[in-house]
């Protein structure tokens, strides 16, 4: 087994609805926000950690795969399989790896190689950031949202979310390893077009996280998401 390239895909990440990831916060903030943002620590600037987009990217193509279970596919998982699921699930594997605890063999390990892929955290896109400083653009809003009280129709326990609002952008970078000629691209790709149909980040049923990958390059040169990741 060679390293024979390794791959970078490049975008801008830009926000068709409002983005919320959160902070994890532990405190209630009376009168003030309950569910706040995720923010560099040094900059105290919104970010996507690459961690959101790996666990997205990985749900929805388990769920693809249609061996989704309540922990991540695991080498067990894809000794059970056959077919073109095997196959899924092996990708998956290779890609994003399998549990620090496994008990791999050294034939195992040889079998299925190193983690293929690697995720950056996606800060603001310097042209953007600059273009918003200049217009004096805001880059968190506030949303209330409450509950209904179905039978009274009032609202109830009403919650307040920071979120980084639709039109913001981020650089996005991921880093691809490509052992001897194999070709997991297109599994990467269609996981890229999957979070576009889906959200990326918390509340995605209400709207939250509608994202799309602009000007997508492999290795500097132009390349499309599928249209339908369910062909791949």
């Amino acid at each position: 087994m060679q390293l024979t390239r390794i791959h970078s895909l490049t975008a801008r990440l830009v926000l068709q609805t409002g983005l919320h990831i959160g902070a994890g916060d532990s405190e209630m903030h009376i009168g003030g926000v309950d569910k706040q943002i995720v923010r560099h620590p040094l900059t105290h600037l919104p970010y996507i950690p690459g961690s959101s987009l790996k666990g997205k990217m990985r749900s929805l193509l388990e769920w693809k795969s249609g061996a989704v279970q309540e922990r991540p596919l695991a080498l067990a998982d894809l000794d059970r399989a056959s077919g073109a699921q095997k196959a899924q699930i092996a990708a998956i594997v290779k890609l994003f790896g399998v549990s620090g605890d496994a008990q791999l063999t050294e034939d195992r390990a040889r079998e299925i190689g190193p983690t293929r892929l690697a995720f950056w955290d996606c800060e603001l896109s310097p042209d953007w950031l600059a273009e918003a400083e200049q217009r004096n653009l805001s880059l968190i809003e506030v949303k209330s949202e409450n509950a209904i009280n179905r039978i009274t129709g009032v609202a109830i326990a009403p919650r307040v979310f920071e979120r980084v609002p639709a039109g913001v952008a981020f650089d996005f970078r991921l880093s691809l390893k490509k052992l001897d000629d194999e070709n997991l691209l297109p599994t990467v790709l269609a996981g890229l077009r999957l979070i576009e149909l889906d959200s990326l980040g918390g509340s995605g049923s209400r709207g939250y996280g509608k994202v799309k990958f602009v000007d997508l390059k492999l290795d500097g040169q132009p390349i499309e998401l599928p249209q339908d990741p369910f062909t791949v």
